[in-house]
């Protein structure tokens, strides 16, 4: 078994995990996300900047050309090396930013992560455990994060960016364990598959791609379909043999497990509170306007006043209803520059002070509007009359006003929508073109910067398509509503 970083963290994770990588990768599924890989790789860069200038070890496919570029490097007596590359035995690991002063070196782990875990003091105990084996001196081991209170002003300041945790001695410490750790892995490689291994490591400190594959056995309506359960909760059920919706049917859990569990399993109607619906609607007034905005994150903050992974916006769309006529507006900014003002001034023109803001789980929409008015002074009245007169769409389906087998006990639109519209095409998020949900929006809007005119084209198009499928969808179900409630009468 040749052993990575990488694969000592999954090993660490689930042994089973390891061994599936080895004899069934093909069982894995995707569950990784581009946008979080992207961010990785461009902290990962800046860092590389953080102690001045540095030697960078080119990756290659021939590991042994990394290993041997890195001896090269080290016979300086003073340099920073990044990427620095060894192998001992079996192992190898590459290490972010090395520091070499005389004879002693300084480690570093970068991580796009907003605090540290332990999975990451796994990951540089492993390098610390691989060196201290070649017989290096290591005076120091650090994880580099990204710190979530900084905010720039200005050029970008590396030092107040990232934030250097000292492990030291806390790897130090780790080495036996991380050597009874490889032993383990080794001896789990050589053996048969592990049968059952579901815990909590399932989840934490990554989702397992080979979860699917683990829980095969459970069959259809068993604990792990259910919506909003904790994980924790889930494992300790499963632990006392309680795996299936039947055998949760008579469980002491929550109402709104037990709603999806029976719906599941039996022919039950569709559930409706008339008189509950009622009373949410009779807190809406007109003007009415329907409001969905798309937002973007950034590891390292781009424009002045933001801080790493706040939610930027960048696009909205505004359905509303006007003498009886729906009308749409809406606003898709250019991505080369900060788009917050252009939007805040657009919302205050759109939207008149008195009107009745719709949104689907509203706390989304009222956290950027909120951030909008204390950045804009002169807007801050208009926005938060805005922020002040919104509404939840989504409290009927979350409170279980209105509940249907279809919706699989989830309130998510993207449940609720085709469960009250199933025959409606033009409803259906997967007959879009290019974008399909945020994180596809997300990761688009970004790219367009490096697009052609054509490309360019399509895109805005594909993401204004998206966005206005959003409001386009809270009007579908609020004349739902109104529907079941006048039938009523």
């Amino acid at each position: 078994m040749n052993l990575s970083k990488t694969k000592y963290c999954r090993g660490v994770q689930c042994k089973k995990m390891l061994w599936l990588d080895t004899y069934r990768p093909e069982e894995a599924m995707q569950t990784s996300d581009e946008a979080v890989l992207e961010n990785g790789t461009e902290v990962g860069e800046l860092a590389k900047g953080l102690f001045g200038p540095y030697q960078d070890v080119p990756f290659s496919e021939d590991l042994k050309q990394m290993v041997q570029k890195t001896k090269e490097l080290l016979s300086h007596k003073n340099i920073i090396i990044t990427e620095a590359s060894f192998q001992f035995e079996n192992l190898f690991c590459s290490v972010d930013i090395l520091k070499k002063k005389e004879d002693t070196i300084e480690i570093y782990e970068v991580k796009s992560s907003t605090e540290v875990k332990d999975i990451y003091v796994h990951d540089i105990s492993y390098q610390y455990y691989l060196l201290k084996k070649l017989g290096y001196s290591i005076t120091k081991a650090s994880i580099v994060y990204i710190n979530p209170f900084y905010e720039r002003k200005g050029k970008l300041d590396l030092k107040k960016l990232f934030v250097i945790h000292d492990v030291t001695k806390v790897v130090e410490e780790n080495r036996k364990q991380v050597e009874k750790n490889i032993s383990l892995m080794e001896e789990c490689i050589k053996n048969q598959e592990i049968k059952d291994n579901i815990d909590l490591h399932c989840f934490k400190p990554y989702p397992c791609p080979y979860f699917s594959y683990c829980t095969k056995h459970l069959g259809k309506n068993n604990i792990f379909e259910l919506k909003r359960m904790p994980k924790k909760q889930m494992i300790e059920l499963y632990k006392k043999g309680v795996t299936t919706f039947e055998q949760l049917k008579t469980s002491d859990i929550k109402e709104v497990y037990k709603r999806q569990i029976l719906y599941a399993l039996e022919d039950h109607s569709l559930h409706i509170d008339v008189e509950k619906i009622k009373q949410f609607l009779s807190t809406f007034h007109e003007p009415l306007y329907f409001l969905d905005f798309e937002t973007f994150q950034e590891s390292i903050p781009k424009y002045d006043y933001t801080r790493p992974y706040m939610q930027i916006p960048f696009q909205y769309s505004l359905h509303y209803i006007e003498n009886g006529e729906l009308k749409h507006k809406e606003f898709l900014s250019n991505p080369t520059i900060d788009p917050r003002r252009e939007i805040a001034l657009k919302l205050v023109e759109d939207i008149p002070k008195d009107a009745c803001v719709v949104a689907y789980n509203m706390m989304f929409e009222k956290m950027i509007i909120k951030h909008l008015s204390e950045l804009y002074p002169d807007l801050k009245e208009h926005l938060l009359c805005i922020h002040a007169n919104m509404k939840d769409l989504m409290i009927p389906f979350k409170e279980g006003y209105y509940y249907t087998k279809a919706m699989q006990g989830s309130y998510s639109i993207k449940y609720v929508l085709p469960a009250l519209f199933p025959e409606e095409k033009d409803l259906d998020y997967h007959n879009l073109d290019t974008v399909h949900n945020g994180k596809e929006a997300m990761t688009l809007f970004k790219e367009i910067i490096d697009k052609d005119e054509e490309e360019t084209r399509h895109i805005r198009e594909s993401l204004l398509a998206y966005c206005k499928l959003d409001t386009y969808a809270m009007v579908k179900i609020w004349n739902k509503l109104n529907e079941i409630c006048t039938e009523e009468n």
